[in-house]
This record gives C-alpha cells, sequence and structure tokens, in this order.
C-alpha cells in the first residue's frame, strides 16, 4: 500500500484537499463533463443498460438521465462541435462489442440513435477531427483479439459512417489516439510501435517514431501544446514518462521525470496552471492489483520536468476509476469496479488567496481570431488556458487536451489569441481559464471552439510527418 503520511501533515496550499466520499448509485466507469458544468455518468456491466446519472457538482445532487437503449458500457466517447456527445459500440459480453451508436444530448438530456457501425466495438476509442467529424478506432468484434481493424469516420453533418476501407489495421483496444497539429491522427500506444493515420479519403496508415518503454498498458496519456505525454502503465506497472512533441518536423520520444511510484489503471488530468494530475491506480503486477493501491497523489510540471507528491485520497481507485476537471478547479476522482461513490480534490492553488475573476468572454471563438476577455485581474494574469471538456474512461480521457494562449494586457481586460486553426484546437467546447501571478485559476468560462473552412489560411497545416 502506497500512503502518504508524512505529506498529509502538510497544510492544503501545499499538497491540496481530498474531501469525504459521495456515496453514488452506480460505479462512474464511464464519465464526462458537460458543457453547463455537470457530470453525466454510466456504469459497469449491467448498469450500461439502464439510465446514466448526472451530477451537479453546485448541489450535490444526482438525478437519472434516459437509457440509451442498450448496453453503453465498454463504448467509446467524445465530444461533437456542438457539444452533444458521440457514444459509439458497446458491450454485448467481455469482448463482445455492439455497433451501435448515439447521440446524447446535454442540453436536452435525450438521446438520438444513428446508424449502426460497420461491426461491434467493445473499447472503441473516439478522436474529433478538424472539420467536427469523428474518428472510431479499434474495438473487439467477437472475442479476445478479434478486433474491428477498418476505421470510421463519423459524418457529423449528415449523421452517417464512411469506412476507410484502405487504412485496415489491427490496432489494439481503446489505442491512444490524438488529432496532431498535422492534421494526421497519431496512435500512440500502448506499445511501442507508433502510427500516424491520414484520415483523408478512404485513409492510410503509416509508421511512426517507437515510443522508449515496452507495453504501457492501462496507462493514461494526455495532449499538451502539441505534445503527447504517456505516464506509467504496463504489467508490470512503471513510473517512467516520456513524451513526444507533434509539432516539430521529425517527432521523437524522449523520457522524462518518473513519478515517485509506479502506477497502472490510474487517471491523468490536465490542470487549469498547465499541469498534469496523477490519482489512483495500482503499483502491483497483475490487471488489477487491488492489494497494492497507490492514494498519493502526484502532480507533474512540464515547465521544470519535475514531480510533487500531493495528499493521499481514501478509496482505491484502479480498473474502471475515472477523473475530471471541473470548471470550478478541482478534480473529480470517481469509480472502479464496482466502487459507487466519488471524491473531490482541491489542488493547492485553491488555498493560495483570491482566484482571478471572469468578467466576460465570447461564447463562440474563431481559431485564428483574436477576443477580448474582460477581468478586473488583468495586471495580475500570468496565464490563460483552454481545456477541452474531458470525457474520460478505462484510464484514458478521449476529449481532453491542453492549449496555452498568447495574450496581452489591457486596461480592465486582456486581449487573447486564439489557437490557429483546428488541427491544434478541434472545434467543441473548452473550458477557458485565467491563471494569476500565484498560480490561481479562474473559475473556468465555456467557451465554443467554431470551425474554420480548412481553405482559410489560419488552417494550413504543418509538413507531413
Amino acid at each position: 500500500m502506497v500512503l502518504a503520511a508524512p505529506a498529509q501533515a502538510q497544510a492544503p496550499a501545499e499538497v491540496g484537499q481530498w474531501a469525504s466520499t459521495m456515496n453514488w448509485p452506480i460505479s462512474a466507469t464511464h464519465a464526462s463533463l458537460q458543457p453547463d458544468g455537470k457530470v453525466m455518468f454510466f456504469g459497469e456491466f449491467d448498469d450500461g443498460l439502464g439510465p446514466p446519472r448526472r451530477w451537479d457538482p453546485a448541489t450535490n445532487a444526482i438525478s437519472s438521465l434516459p437509457v440509451a437503449g442498450y448496453n453503453i458500457f465498454c463504448a467509446g466517447h467524445s465530444y461533437l462541435a456542438d457539444g452533444k456527445l458521440l457514444v459509439t459500440g458497446g458491450h454485448l459480453a467481455s469482448h463482445e462489442g455492439l455497433a451501435d451508436a448515439s447521440l446524447f444530448d446535454p442540453f436536452t438530456g435525450t438521446w438520438t440513435r444513428l446508424p449502426d457501425m460497420n461491426d461491434g466495438r467493445w473499447y472503441p476509442s473516439n478522436t474529433t477531427l478538424p472539420n467536427g467529424d469523428v474518428m472510431v478506432i479499434s474495438g473487439e468484434i467477437d472475442g479476445v483479439g478479434d478486433f474491428n481493424e477498418i476505421p470510421q469516420r463519423y459524418i457529423a453533418a449528415t449523421k452517417t459512417w464512411k469506412n476507410l476501407t484502405t487504412a485496415k489495421e489491427e490496432i489494439p483496444y481503446y489505442p491512444r489516439m490524438f488529432l496532431a497539429p498535422n492534421g494526421k491522427l497519431y496512435f500512440a500506444g500502448p506499445g511501442r510501435e507508433t502510427l500516424w493515420l491520414d484520415p483523408a479519403g478512404t485513409g492510410s496508415w503509416k509508421a511512426g517514431p517507437k515510443s522508449l518503454f515496452g507495453k504501457r498498458t492501462y496507462g493514461p496519456a494526455v495532449y499538451m501544446d502539441g505534445k503527447v505525454v504517456f505516464i506509467g502503465g504496463g504489467d508490470p506497472p512503471t513510473a517512467t514518462v516520456e513524451m513526444i512533441d507533434l509539432a516539430v518536423a521529425a517527432p521523437k520520444w524522449q523520457y522524462m521525470a518518473p513519478m515517485s511510484v509506479k502506477r497502472r489503471q490510474h487517471n491523468a488530468t490536465l490542470l487549469p496552471d498547465g499541469t498534469v494530475l496523477v490519482t489512483g491506480g495500482s503499483s502491483g503486477n497483475g490487471f488489477d492489483n487491488a492489494k497494492k493501491p497507490v492514494f498519493l497523489t502526484e502532480l507533474w510540471d512540464p515547465g521544470t520536468n519535475k514531480w510533487t507528491k500531493f495528499s493521499s485520497n481514501k478509496i482505491y481507485r484502479g480498473y474502471h476509476s475515472t477523473a475530471l476537471l471541473l470548471p470550478d478547479g478541482r478534480v473529480l476522482g470517481a469509480g472502479g469496479k464496482n466502487t459507487k461513490n466519488g471524491e473531490l480534490f482541491s489542488p493547492p492553488y485553491l488555498f493560495k488567496g483570491a482566484r482571478p475573476t471572469v468578467s466576460s468572454a465570447p461564447g463562440d471563438v474563431a481559431p485564428g481570431s483574436t477576443f477580448t476577455v474582460s477581468t478586473p485581474d488583468a495586471a495580475r494574469i500570468k496565464k490563460v488556458t483552454l481545456i477541452a471538456i474531458g470525457s474520460v474512461t478505462h484510464a484514458f480521457d478521449m476529449n481532453q487536451r491542453l492549449l496555452t494562449l498568447n495574450f496581452t494586457k489591457g486596461n480592465g481586460s486582456i486581449t487573447v489569441t486564439a489557437p490557429s486553426n483546428n488541427n491544434v484546437a478541434p472545434p467543441g467546447y473548452y473550458q477557458l481559464f485565467l491563471v494569476n501571478e500565484q498560480g490561481v485559476p479562474s473559475i473556468g468560462k465555456m467557451v465554443k471552439i467554431t470551425i474554420v473552412s480548412a481553405s482559410s489560411p489560419s488552417a494550413a497545416t504543418l509538413p507531413d510527418p
């Protein structure tokens, strides 16, 4: 058991603070932050047939949502440009996937069935594309190793599917897929062999740079400012961390500072100040070793390449656990196999003084533009970040990405430069944060990144990998 007794005696401004456990009716095996700041979650096994729940962080109230009409456990999910959640595949039995797909509308709380996919998908990954379409990759069909090898593109405008027939490839389930600045999709793992997917036409794969460690199964990977960071994972688990910069001409993996403890089945959450919070997991060998729980919370700062130990939570968060950044800067840790509860972590930045205020900001932001954010704290703003709203399951958030924005200070406002194009910022809802000189973030302001036509100069891409 990995505890942190010395850290727990420290002040919250140094190590943060976990709140009391919240008992919930189902395990939050799949969790998504809605554009209204509430959390939609659904459970494991037969709970995937029942009603998803919606939790309101402001009131702590939980309500039931309509059922999808089939078992959405083990589905993939990501957000469309309009804020609807695309849910792909589902659970017939272990390693047997459904071909079903649906849209969940968080504004009306309703489901819309879509045409079936080309075959079953159990553990697929969704990746939003620059024009708002979504690429769905992998997932098992009818047994262990029976992977759906044909990627499919969800055409958002027509609610139809397109098979990438020339991109047939056996890709492991819940692949760590990311939209890169060049407009291609990067398959980062969990194995050493990585790939680039060109989604144009009927698709094509190209070999990518090999990562350094072996298989990082059930290890999270995150995207921040063009870089992918892969943290821990594997069996036996590792504490190692590696990073690749997808924005350079010749990307290659490099080791970063390791965590203080090895982990698998953990979660990694992007924070407003540009750091990465790691929670939960197991340090033991085997699939989901609850006898070796990791309760210690750790934070990685990419600016210093250093890890800091934070306070420990109380509940083992392993297989089927999730973690999400909330608009108020707290992090929800929830779920786990047969674990029907949640915990809230307040990072140290919430104990370091008054937070900046966002008086007003535009609801829609076009890539390549500049926009004004009114704030009485303009003189003290040090950083501005955008974080795409999270949608997480099985140690991987398919939707979160962090972008650091340039800005200039004015009198009572700042002028912010939006991301250059939709390759950098795929369309959809993001949380906009202002961070002051003490590292304290504002409340996240929901903004929608709009779609800029590919013919626009601001949508130009980097050279091919």
